[in-house]
């Protein structure tokens, strides 16, 4: 009688849908750590970690620390993707969530400035490398637990689990600092801002219980039992496959950077210079994440449907005309109006972010999938996302203009475009639909 292995089973639309969901859960909270730390720079930080020096380059300085996290991303990408290659997604995704878990706990008890002095904002940019690295891990582990549980046709859309999990933790983010906001200044100054750090705790215990539940993936149980393992997967990716890391960087520049022009550096943008107050803003920006929770799936949908190709076409192209009207109408000063711009410049970007995790699942061989996408991804989110806010805020500062900002969000708009088109053309079209019509006879 022929053995058969847990590799050789394939795996049961059960086993998928708790794949997912388990994927969605930990990047949720994995990304609610990572996200109130920049709702915290753009409100607070400044003031707690850089209280010697003016309050607009304290907003600079927080939003560098910000974009720490981003730069110690790649690193993280290459930590955990050489690990969860060589010993299994599971593995490292259990370690993410306990470093970031950890480094979002010891920021909500760091003591500020006038305490500790210069020592508060190093040991501050120390634990956000920390956030940064764990980060960098989680992204790929999350995508490839919910992608190689799933069905061949239902792969873009089983990734798009692992996205929702940005969305859903950012709102949950907005929302901590939308309660505590309401405290008066000297409260939320010295004490309010720190909760929601100190309340992450209890979602990475949930977080775990969960993440260790699970088994590891079929495909990479494969390559484990039969010792397919690269032995060194970072190697082999620059050798092999130097374009497609290059094209995959350039294809993830909407989906994460975009969210951080209307977000974190909005939020500073609208409470300093347009006269809202941070708690109407930050209500603005909550509505904002509930459109975002709600369409952004439909970009898989979308993508499974259709061809690739013009699919994202369909999603992208569009954010040429709904981020400037998203900023006229903030500059309106009327919350609804900017509740309205936001959520028409959020469809876009969303839904296109939805259909990525899918299209570079596919990009690598399983055997070096999660450093290869690891490091396009993370690389990109070091080059653009992270230094999104910062940049915005410095055009906004030398040009006194909002428009050099609207004309970084239409770059970023423009760079994916050269990036994911050309990486299509040379990875082939992942959707059913395209698959069935190539498998069709003449």
């Amino acid at each position: 009688m022929q053995h058969i292995t847990p590799a050789d089973r394939p795996p049961t639309a059960r086993d998928a849908r708790r794949a997912g969901i388990t994927a969605f859960v930990g990047t949720t909270i994995e990304w609610f750590d990572f996200y109130i730390y920049g709702s915290a720079s753009a409100l607070v930080l400044g003031k707690v970690f850089f209280a010697d020096i003016p309050p607009a380059v304290g907003t600079l300085a927080a939003f560098a620390t910000f974009w720490v996290g981003f730069l110690a991303r790649p690193l993280g990408g290459l930590i955990f993707g050489h690990y969860g290659d060589r010993h299994g997604r599971k593995k490292a995704l259990i370690t993410t969530l306990v470093m970031m878990g950890t480094a979002t706990f010891c920021v909500g008890l760091l003591p500020g400035y006038a305490q500790i002095g210069v020592a508060a904002p190093v040991l501050l940019v120390l634990l956000r490398m920390v956030q940064g690295v764990a980060m960098g891990g989680e992204w790929g582990g999350a995508v490839l637990i919910a992608t190689e549980y799933a069905p061949p046709k239902r792969k873009l859309l089983y990734g798009a689990f692992a996205q929702q999990g940005s969305p859903v933790g950012n709102l949950l983010a907005t929302l901590a600092f939308l309660g505590i906001a309401r405290l008066p200044d000297a409260a939320f100054e010295s004490w309010g801002w720190r909760v929601p750090f100190l309340a992450s705790a209890v979602l990475v215990a949930i977080g775990l219980v969960i993440r260790l539940r699970l088994a590891e993936t079929p495909e990479m149980l494969a390559v484990l039992e039969r010792k397919q393992t690269a032995k060194l997967p970072i190697k082999v990716v620059l050798t092999r496959y130097p374009l497609l890391v290059a094209l995959g960087v350039l294809a993830g520049t909407a989906g994460v950077a975009i969210t951080y022009i209307k977000t974190t550096f909005a939020l500073s943008w609208a409470t300093s210079d347009i006269g809202f107050d941070r708690t109407t803003f930050l209500t603005a920006i909550s509505l904002t994440l509930v459109v975002q929770v709600v369409v952004q799936p439909f970009g898989a949908v979308l993508a499974g449907r259709w061809p690739v190709k013009k699919a994202v076409l369909w999603m992208l192209v569009p954010e040429f005309v709904v981020l400037p009207l998203m900023f006229m109408l903030c500059a309106t000063g009327n919350f609804w109006l900017a509740v309205l711009g936001m959520g028409l410049a959020t469809f876009p970007h969303a839904m296109y972010y939805a259909a990525l995790a899918g299209i570079l699942a596919r990009v690598f061989p399983v055997e070096v999938r999660y450093t290869g996408m690891s490091l396009s991804y993370q690389l990109c989110t070091t080059l653009f996302a992270g230094t999104a806010p910062i940049v915005a805020q410095y055009l906004l500062t030398a040009s006194g203009s909002i428009w050099p900002v609207v004309g970084l969000g239409l770059g970023y708009t423009a760079v994916t475009l050269l990036g994911v088109l050309p990486l299509l053309a040379r990875t082939g079209d992942p959707s059913p639909a395209v698959t069935a019509r190539a498998a069709s006879p003449v």
